[in-house]
């Protein structure tokens, strides 16, 4: 089956385009929302971006694995990442890390088998001032911070994590 935007992507893809004086330009926006509507960005999605955009395959390659913010595997419903960049790495940002490894009960890098979380390790997501701190990316396209986390409360944040994640269906297309 070939990939295509759905219609609200579509629309979306053309006011991103519109934006831009070039396609080359509107590939990071693109990126972001080809991931959005299929899951993930697999070698699949970025050719299929690089026929849009008119860019050669692999500038589209070299770009969407250049940076960490576009998945190159699916990712759970709810992806944590973890910062630990100096600022949280003093403030407790591994413990946090380890943290949620024990009570999700895997590895950095893996999915829960349902799919419900995906967790990573990630650099700078730029609150030094309020360190430890991560980040949920949901399917849905929102993304949460949580600043200043004090790991002796990861419980209860877990507990509101998986009240969102019930309530959430997969809207993705997983290709």
């Amino acid at each position: 089956m070939a990939l295509e935007f759905s219609d609200k992507s579509e629309d979306k893809f053309n006011e991103i385009v519109a934006r831009y004086p070039d396609t080359h330009a509107a590939l990071l926006p693109v990126l972001l929302l080809a991931q959005s509507e299929f899951g993930w960005v697999s070698v699949e999605v970025m050719d299929y971006v690089a026929t849009r955009l008119n860019l050669n395959p692999a500038k589209v390659l070299s770009t969407a694995t250049f940076y960490t913010m576009y998945n190159k595997q699916p990712v759970g419903k709810c992806h944590i990442q973890v910062c630990t960049t100096l600022s949280c790495a003093l403030n407790r940002g591994y413990e946090l890390l380890e943290l949620f490894e024990d009570r999700l009960e895997i590895n950095v890098g893996e999915t829960t088998h349902d799919y419900g979380y995906t967790l990573s390790e990630v650099e700078c997501l730029a609150a030094c001032g309020t360190a430890p701190m991560f980040q949920v990316t949901w399917s849905d396209g929102e993304i949460e911070y949580f600043e200043d986390i004090d790991p002796d409360k990861i419980d209860g944040v877990l507990e509101k994590l998986n009240a969102r994640l019930s309530d959430l269906p997969d809207t993705r297309r997983m290709h």
